[in-house]
């Protein structure tokens, strides 16, 4: 069984690449990646159905925390059938869901992150005082005054700093981790390719 899974799965890899390259195979590779996308689908919803299953248990046994489960329970319902009904471009939908739910929860968690990234700047100092600390610590403060609005107004030097900084050295360093990101699939595709790794049957 695990050779059959290995055949298939270098198959399928094998016509898919094919197809950016040989324009007759290019139906074949629009097949398995409808195939894909489906199976991809199906898999969502089960995470979906497992979770509602998971906290309605959670729920049901009124376990720690059973108000958050029903909670998220309640919101997921509640946002999918708004969804299916309204339409996602529907007015209401971004009212209720985008501007009144996802825009303050990423608004919270970003000064959550913010106070959590100066604390960690400031342990690290008591533990490791050196170069890079210091330079970790001086970075953070002064992308947060440039990018915060203060009583007394923008800072010219400050924000123009903090502008620049996360405009280029930001920048750079995560088109950086992108590309390695894309190295990283790209080996671990080619393991899978050539049957070095095989998370779909075992070794």
């Amino acid at each position: 069984m695990r050779v059959v899974t290995a055949v298939i799965a270098i198959a399928s890899g094998i016509l898919v690449l094919s197809g950016y390259f040989f324009p007759g195979l290019s139906g074949v590779q629009t097949i398995l990646l409808t195939w894909a996308i489906i199976l991809a689908g199906i898999a969502v919803f089960s995470g979906i159905g497992n979770l509602i299953l998971v906290h309605t248990d959670k729920v049901r046994r009124n376990e720690k925390g059973g108000v958050y489960s029903a909670l998220l329970v309640i919101s997921l319902i509640a946002t999918v059938s708004l969804g299916i009904f309204l339409r996602p471009e529907h007015t209401a939908m971004k009212k209720i869901a985008m501007d009144g739910i996802i825009i303050p929860v990423e608004a919270a968690l970003m000064g959550i992150l913010t106070i959590s990234l100066l604390y960690a700047a400031i342990r690290l100092l008591r533990r490791r005082m050196d170069l890079m600390s210091i330079l970790f610590l001086l970075t953070a403060v002064i992308i947060l005054w440039g990018s915060a609005t203060l009583p007394m107004g923008d800072m010219p030097i400050i924000g123009t700093f903090a502008r620049w900084w996360t405009q280029v050295m930001a920048l750079g360093g995560m088109r950086g981790i992108l590309i390695g990101v894309a190295l990283g699939a790209l080996t671990t595709g080619l393991r899978v390719l050539f049957g070095a790794d095989r998370p779909y049957g075992g070794n």
